[in-house]
C-alpha cells in the first residue's frame, strides 16, 4: 500500500504553508508513489472565519503589535482559553472526520499548532491510532504545541528540544530536523554558487559589487521601502535586490521610484528562486520569520534582523543573537550603518557566514519526509 500523507497548515503565502509545501516536494522527490494533500485547515475548517482571523491578525501587528506581544505564549491567557480551545476542537471535529474518511492518510504532520490540535483532540476522543508529527516553523515552541497526542515532534533546534523536554515530552519522540525548507536548498556550495551566479547576471547584477537582498516576509512586511531608499545612500558601492512577498502595493509603489535610486536596485515580487539570490547574496536585511532565516542559515547568510514581529520573531531573533548567527537592528534607521560596517569587515561577515553553516539545515524538508515515510 502507498505512503498516503495528509500535511495540515494555515494561511496561503504563510510559512506554515511554505513549510508543508517544503515537506510535500521532498517526500515527491523521496517517494513519487507515495499520495500527498496538502490541506489549508483554517480555509477546510472554516473559510469564513478564517478570513476575519487572517485580516484580525495582520491588523493586530500591524497596528497594535503589543497586543500580540501580550496573548503570545501566555500561559494566563491559554488557561483562560482551554473551554474556547476544546469547544473548537469538538466544533471542527465532524470536519476532519470527513477528511480523513475521504482520503485515508497513513500518517499527518501539522506545520501549525491550531490543526494540530484539532488532530490530537480528534485521536484521543476517537481512539485514532494514525501517526501524527508536529513540524515546527519556528526556533523556539510555544505551549499550544504541547498534546499528548502528538507521535513526534520535528523541531528548528536545540533549544526547542530542550524546552520541549522540560514540558515533559520524552526525549524519543523529538527529532531536531531544522526548520523544513524546500529541498532546492540542498544545492552544493559550487552548485549554488553557479545558480546563483546565473540567476544575478540574468537579473543585471554585477558579479564584483556586494549585493544586499532586502526581504519582508511572504506579506512584505515592515519598513522596507524606508530601508531601500537608505541603503542607496551609502556612499560604498553595492547592489540592491528588494523581495516584495505578496505585497503588491509595495511593490509598485518601489517600481515607480526605481529612476530616482542611484544604484542597480532590483524589485521582485513572490518568486521561487529566493535560493538562488541567497547563493549571490553578500548579506540579507529581513524580518525574523521561521522559513526565511532557515533559508539562509542553509545559505550561510549573514543575517540582520529588523523590526521583528512580538511574540514567534522576537524569540527567533533571540536565538540567532545567542548563537551570533545574525545582528540586530534596533531600528530600521540603523540598517544603513551596520550593512556598512559589515561590508568594511570582512572577518565580521565570514564570522557570521560559520555561525550560519553551524545552524543551517538544508536537508531538513528531506529527513522530516524520510521520517513520515518511514512511521506511514
Amino acid at each position: 500500500m502507498a505512503a498516503r500523507v495528509l500535511l495540515l497548515y494555515i494561511t496561503a503565502h504563510s510559512g506554515h504553508y511554505r513549510a508543508s509545501h517544503a515537506v510535500e516536494q521532498a517526500i515527491r522527490r523521496l517517494n513519487p508513489r507515495a499520495v500527498v494533500r496538502t490541506v489549508d485547515a483554517f480555509r477546510y475548517f472554516n473559510p469564513i472565519l478564517s478570513q476575519l482571523i487572517d485580516r484580525a491578525y495582520m491588523l493586530v501587528i500591524r497596528r497594535v503589535p503589543e497586543i500580540w506581544d501580550f496573548l503570545y505564549d501566555n500561559p494566563e491567557v491559554a488557561q483562560r482559553g482551554r473551554g474556547m480551545q476544546r469547544w473548537v476542537h469538538r466544533y471542527n471535529a465532524p470536519k476532519l472526520r470527513r477528511l480523513l474518511d475521504e482520503f485515508r492518510p497513513t500518517v499527518i504532520a501539522c506545520t501549525q499548532a491550531f490543526p494540530c490540535g484539532v488532530v490530537a483532540a480528534y485521536k484521543r476522543a476517537a481512539g485514532l491510532p494514525i501517526p501524527l508529527y508536529a513540524v515546527l516553523t519556528d526556533f523556539i515552541p510555544h505551549q499550544f504545541w504541547l498534546q499528548e497526542a502528538v507521535s513526534a515532534y520535528c523541531v528548528g533546534s536545540e533549544a526547542a528540544q530542550a524546552r520541549l523536554e522540560e514540558a515533559g515530552i520524552p526525549r524519543a519522540r523529538i527529532h531536531h530536523t531544522g526548520i523544513p525548507i524546500d529541498p532546492v536548498f540542498t544545492d552544493g556550495d559550487a552548485e549554488g554558487e553557479a545558480r546563483g551566479l546565473s540567476r544575478a547576471l540574468a537579473l543585471g547584477l554585477d558579479p564584483q559589487q556586494p549585493t544586499v537582498l532586502l526581504m519582508g516576509g511572504g506579506q512584505g512586511l515592515g519598513p522596507i521601502a524606508q530601508v531601500a531608499r537608505a541603503l542607496d545612500a551609502l556612499p560604498q558601492p553595492l547592489q540592491l535586490v528588494v523581495l516584495t512577498g505578496m505585497n503588491i502595493s509595495l511593490r509598485s509603489r518601489l517600481t515607480a521610484v526605481l529612476p530616482q535610486f542611484r544604484r542597480r536596485v532590483v524589485v521582485l515580487g513572490h518568486v521561487p528562486f529566493v535560493h538562488e539570490l541567497m547563493s549571490f547574496a553578500t548579506l540579507v536585511v529581513t524580518k525574523p520569520g521561521g522559513l526565511t532565516t532557515a533559508e539562509a542559515l542553509a545559505k550561510r547568510l549573514p543575517i540582520i534582523i529588523v523590526d521583528p514581529i512580538p511574540g514567534q520573531e522576537v524569540k527567533n531573533t533571540e536565538y540567532l543573537l545567542q548563537r551570533q548567527a545574525a545582528v540586530r537592528a534596533q531600528r530600521w534607521d540603523i540598517v544603513p550603518r551596520l550593512v556598512a560596517d559589515l561590508l568594511a569587515r570582512p572577518e565580521r561577515v565570514a564570522a557570521l557566514r560559520r555561525a550560519a553553516g553551524a545552524l543551517g539545515r538544508p536537508r531538513s524538508a528531506l529527513d522530516i519526509a524520510q521520517r513520515l515515510l518511514q512511521h506511514a
